[in-house]
């Protein structure tokens, strides 16, 4: 077995030079981009992983499932992908936040949707474009075109939130 050993000099470039008893290896290539592919969840993301609401285009919203009766589809918040002190998070531990996350952000408000007005005597807890906070585990998740997608019922949305980046979750 040889011994490698890595050259992080290239890390801020994202290629990587690995150096064995051979000789160096040639640096890792992006993979080209497709053209002419339809968007995916994934596309929303800016500073992969934090979710830019705007970019969700009208033909990505359309093609995803839309909620029957009293139920909210909710894209759930990632977090970011590195610490404050900029080590980046490995991303099983990014998807495991994801898991248990307690925000997210409303994409379809099913047709009955706060209808009931013995429960809901005020009106809507919350609109389709708002932040919302939910329980941990609340809903039920499903994994759709690049990321994952939860459908809570319309009483279990606990608040609605400015920013996502406000709510620290306990570990």
């Amino acid at each position: 077995m040889t011994k490698s050993k890595i050259d992080l000099s290239a890390a801020p470039n994202a290629t990587f030079q690995i150096e064995s008893e051979s000789g160096p290896s040639e640096p890792i290539k992006k993979a080209p981009e497709k053209k002419g592919t339809s968007p995916n969840l994934a596309d929303a993301y800016t500073e992969k992983p934090r979710l830019n609401p705007e970019m969700i285009g009208k033909t990505l919203l359309d093609r995803m499932p839309s909620p029957t009766g009293w139920r909210i589809l909710i894209l759930p918040y990632q977090g970011k992908g590195k610490t404050a002190g900029g080590i980046f998070l490995p991303t099983d531990t990014v998807e495991k936040n994801q898991v248990s996350t307690q925000v997210g952000y409303v994409l379809k408000v099913g047709p009955l949707a706060y209808k009931d007005k013995d429960k809901f005597p005020t009106g809507a807890w919350c609109e389709e474009k708002q932040w919302v906070m939910f329980a941990r585990y609340a809903g039920s998740r499903f994994q759709i075109d690049g990321g994952e997608v939860r459908i809570l019922n319309d009483d279990e949305i606990l608040s609605t939130i400015l920013d996502p980046e406000d709510i620290h979750q306990l570990t």
